[in-house]
Order: structure tokens, then sequence, then C-alpha cells
């Protein structure tokens, strides 16, 4: 799909404020609240826009730890990638999964309420996952930018 100049700017609005309403964004991109509509609709419809999500606070929700976990595994065969990639996505501290190249395998995303949690995550779920050869964690002392808004 070839997005125009009011596409992107309806598409910066809605990653900034997906609550805005059809007819504040109307005012601002100047078309009607059909126009609007239909124009979300056809985005929606064309998978550029993926879903409308609440982020939250990982702090107010005691999960202040976050850990980067990357993981190798014992062969590249598929059977062992796909088993994993199942296993991996019923893990609920993992929010992000990526098959990445290089020397390990896959890049996780974690996020825990503390080292102990950490702890029993690994030792109980994780390292418990057939094919895995070795992991390496590196743990997040601060996060100097987060944003979900990519430039269109």
């Amino acid at each position: 799909m070839k997005l125009d100049h009011i596409d992107k700017k309806l598409l910066e609005l809605l990653q900034s404020d997906s609550k805005q309403t059809n007819k504040e964004l109307s005012l601002k991109l100047n078309l009607s609240v059909t126009a609007i509509y239909e124009r979300i609709r056809k985005l929606e419809r064309e998978g550029v826009i993926k879903s409308y999500v609440a982020l939250i606070n990982k702090g107010h929700v005691d999960l202040g730890l976050m850990v980067f976990c990357q993981i190798k595994l014992v062969q590249h065969a598929k059977e062992y990638l796909t088993k994993f990639e199942n296993e991996i996505t019923q893990l609920e501290e993992i929010l992000e999964c990526f098959h990445v190249s290089g020397e390990y395998d896959y890049l996780l995303k974690v996020v825990v309420k503390d080292m102990e949690h950490f702890r029993n995550f690994m030792v109980t779920k994780l390292t418990t996952l057939q094919h895995i050869g070795s992991t390496q964690s590196s743990f997040v002392i601060n996060e100097v930018k987060n944003t979900t808004a990519i430039s269109v």
C-alpha cells in the first residue's frame, strides 16, 4: 500500500495517542470525520495498523527488572528452531523474541520483578527448554530510550 502524506500524518498522530477521537483527528488533519474513519479502516484492512494497545508502566505493576537474554541452540536444525520458538512464546516473562545473526541465535527481552524472580525464571522455565546450548544475560541499568513509534 502506498501511503500519502495524510496517511503518514494520521499514523504519526495515532502512534502518539491512539485514543484520539476521529473528530479530534479530523480537526488536526483538516478532513471530515468520515474521511478519517475511512482512512483508518483502510490502514487496518491493509495491515498497516496491526493493533491498538495500552502501554503499561512496568514499575507500577511490580516488574522493575528488564533483562536481555542471548540464547544459543545446540543445533540449527529446523526442528530445533521450530520447537524452541513454539515453547518460548508460552513464557509470560518474555516480551519479545528475535531470531538473530551472530554468535547467538536468539535475543529475548525479559521483564521480571527482581533478581530472585529472574533466577526462578531461568532455573524453572528457560533452561528447561530443550535444545538450548548456552545463555548470556545482560541486565538493564537505565532505560535511555523506549518508543513504539516508527517514523513513516
